[in-house]
């Protein structure tokens, strides 16, 4: 029996002299040495509940770790074990050994990527345990230093990258068609794109908002944006433990939308959506919020497509708006209504798609995982993309662009395209041509 990571042989027991009397016959029986043999109880377990484990489940949010039974389900759907050692059941294992998971750096690893809940028979919900044990790790101090960087540019800015907020809607400028800012013309608005951080300051993002703008121009849906007022709805915050910050956001964001007559929300991050669907009804606010795959997919009879994408294209599955929302199907229908595309599916896909990394906190914690992992998440999935012979990876989540365009230069796969499906929709409508 493994105790404090070691086995543990038994302690044998043998009566020199020992003899049975038959209470049938009366004889009797010589029993000694080994006919006596006995095994003397053997410890368990060399641990206090009241150490690591205790301390997890007594959180709100944390008490489904005691759950785990060690199966071993989760461990080969683990993104992360796949190139580390991890998996909740080794989390539970190591907290019950004593583990102080509150000060390790296998806190910060996980991608709250929700796959080993799809398989998990007791419900053990690391989403729910991860951020819980790191809001009290942030509130002690013992938090990464690139993310105490982003979790203090969110405070100041309102984005997370650090950006200037009079400089969010400045992609408009280069998007050939009208972007209306609800600030400078509050008439009411039938859709509020939601832009999110990426997508309003980082270059690559800045394409895909123009090719989305374009789209929605070209289809007649009459959208507008906040511009500067706009602020990170904070999920990605909130699952990385900094929760008041996000209570802040909630704030701060509902306020704001307050301001303004609209009928929909439509966001392109997967991380913004789960929140406004699931995290800001809780706190009273709700709204009929719309991924942006999940606007255009109704939408492909009014799209007249005039170029032809004429490649192999295999699609990844954003976590948190396959697995943690079940949309699966919009990003597929717009893939395959494009003419001349090839879609092909990875082996890891849909409900069991691989992880990007960049989930619950790790789009900023590259480096700091840099030295538990043997290659980045982003990197594997490439390699996972590229197998299938397809000449361009799509997505349809802000972090993903920019993530497996690293990775494609890291892994020797220069060769495959990263595209978002609104570019993609884009390229193939005539994209800036004949607006």
């Amino acid at each position: 029996m493994p105790v404090g990571g070691k086995k543990q042989s038994p302690v044998v027991v043998e009566l020199e002299e020992a003899t049975v009397i038959s209470k049938v016959s009366g004889r009797e029986w010589d029993v000694s040495g080994a006919w006596n043999r006995m095994f003397q109880p053997r410890v368990l377990s060399d641990y206090s509940y009241s150490g690591g484990l205790g301390k997890v489940a007594q959180l709100d949010g944390g008490e489904t770790l005691e759950y785990c039974y060690g199966c071993g389900k989760c461990v080969p759907v683990c993104p992360v074990d796949l190139v580390s050692e991890y998996g909740p059941r080794k989390i539970h294992r190591k907290v019950q050994t004593g583990l102080d998971l509150f000060a390790s750096d296998e806190l910060w690893m996980c991608t709250t990527c929700g796959n080993c809940l799809r398989v998990c028979p007791k419900g053990v919900n690391m989403i729910q345990i991860m951020p819980a044990v790191r809001e009290v790790a942030v509130g002690d101090g013992k938090v990464p230093d690139e993310l105490q960087g982003i979790f203090e540019k969110t405070f100041r800015y309102g984005n997370a990258l650090g950006e200037n907020p009079r400089r969010r809607h400045a992609w408009t400028k280069a998007a050939g068609v009208p972007v209306r800012v609800l600030g400078s013309d509050p008439t009411p608005v039938d859709v509020l794109f939601y832009v999110e951080d990426y997508w309003s300051y980082h270059p690559r993002g800045q394409q895909a908002a123009q090719a989305f703008a374009r789209t929605m121009a070209r289809v007649g849906v009459d959208f507008a944006i906040l511009g500067a007022e706009e602020k990170t709805v904070g999920d990605s915050q909130r699952l990385a433990g900094e929760k008041g910050l996000f209570d802040a956001l909630v704030e701060d964001v509902t306020s704001t939308l307050a301001k303004y007559e609209f009928n929909r929300i439509v966001t392109p991050d997967p991380h913004a959506f789960n929140a406004l669907v699931k995290e800001y009804p809780k706190r009273g606010f709700t709204y009929d919020v719309l991924h942006y795959t999940q606007l255009l997919s109704p939408l492909i009879d009014r799209m007249n497509f005039v170029n032809p994408i004429n490649k192999k294209v295999t699609f990844h599955d954003p976590c948190y708006l396959g697995r943690h929302n079940g949309e699966y199907d919009a990003p597929r229908k717009l893939l395959k209504a494009i003419p001349g595309l090839d879609l092909v599916e990875m082996g890891r896909c849909k409900e069991n798609s691989y992880c990007c990394g960049g989930g619950g906190g790790g789009m900023w914690l590259d480096g700091f995982n840099s030295n538990h992992v043997s290659e980045r998440l982003s990197e594997r999935r490439v390699r996972e993309a590229a197998g299938t012979g397809a000449e361009i990876l799509a997505v349809c989540c802000p972090y993903e662009v920019s993530r497996f365009e690293d990775a494609a230069k890291s892994t020797g796969n220069e060769h495959l395209k990263v595209m978002d499906i609104a570019e993609l929709l884009d390229e193939a409508l005539g994209g800036s041509e004949g607006l």
